[in-house]
């Protein structure tokens, strides 16, 4: 076991009840770019399902917790988790109203994080794979740490993402990206500090990314790909020169910026408080339109 979380920053995490009006939503909201929209749409059909599976993960850890910062932190990022995958279930109901058939590619994020990476039976596969159940909630929860990175990096890229205004993007999709990304900078300890807490081996560390890093990109290739397809306005194929052009005018992360957020997680003194901006992600709560509703006095 390694060594208790470090103190650091320590805001209160609250989930945020908030609720985004879709009735205006464009097709394409990054106007004139349908696969930068659709490549930022993977996240609406695939996060619900990843993100219930932290929640799920998160709660079998609680009772292992000895620390209870620690606690109180786990308990407002499950949360914060939940209210992710209701918001962004909201925006791939839109889409399958609007035309846009989702569900099969829904129904793929609920094989892999229900059954791939759900539950196992003490008694049958995780006995025979050589895991007890808690060597499989740990592995899980490395797994949710590297992943937590990545969208960390995302939730301060998105914030800093003034490419999107000036392309004139939707204010409401914005809104839910940004009040998303900013509870996500927010938050970006807290996996990891939970993984550290109970295991926090160097050699799952790496591991763990070595698995996430390739499995994320064939998330949003494959969801890409997948949108531009069953796209009712007919947009054309995804492709890497798309992507390319997105990057290069700002509206996608570009690969360098990508390259550049693995390094840090392989070295061994790394801590999440090195990837985004808290007072950046804590002033764009004070003033989205939702999270201020949602914390309105009601």
């Amino acid at each position: 076991m390694s060594a208790e979380p470090i103190d650091h920053e320590q805001i209160v995490l609250h989930a945020r009840d908030v609720e985004f009006d879709w009735a205006a939503l464009p097709m394409h909201w990054v106007p004139g770019e349908p696969q930068a929209t659709h490549t930022i749409n993977v996240l609406h059909i695939a996060l619900p399902e990843g993100e219930r599976w932290f929640v799920e993960v998160f709660k079998q850890a609680v009772p292992l917790i000895r620390d209870a910062r620690l606690k109180e932190d786990v308990l407002g990022f499950i949360g914060q988790e939940a209210m992710h995958a209701e918001a962004h279930d909201g925006a791939a109901a839109h889409l399958e109203t609007a035309g846009l058939h989702v569900r099969p590619y829904v129904a793929q994020m609920e094989w892999l994080f229900r059954k791939l990476l759900g539950d196992r039976d003490p008694r049958g596969r995780t006995r025979r794979a050589g895991h007890s159940p808690e060597e499989w909630l740990i592995e899980r929860l490395g797994l949710i740490a590297a992943i937590e990175h990545y969208t960390a990096f995302l939730g301060q890229w998105v914030l800093d993402a003034k490419a999107l205004d000036e392309a004139g993007a939707d204010p409401t999709m914005l809104d839910l990206l940004r009040w998303h990304g900013a509870e996500e900078v927010e938050h970006r300890s807290v996996a990891y500090d939970l993984f550290c807490h109970l295991d926090g081996r160097y050699s799952r560390r790496v591991r763990s990314m070595a698995v996430v890093t390739p499995a994320l990109f064939w998330v949003f290739a494959r969801g890409t790909r997948f949108l531009m397809a069953n796209d009712p306005s007919r947009p054309g194929k995804a492709s890497l020169r798309g992507y390319r052009d997105a990057a290069r005018k700002g509206l996608l992360p570009g690969p360098r910026e990508l390259l550049r957020e693995i390094r840090p997680y392989f070295r061994k003194s790394y801590h999440p408080t090195e990837t985004g901006n808290t007072d950046q992600a804590v002033a764009y709560l004070a003033s989205s339109p939702a999270a201020q509703a949602a914390d309105a006095p009601k």
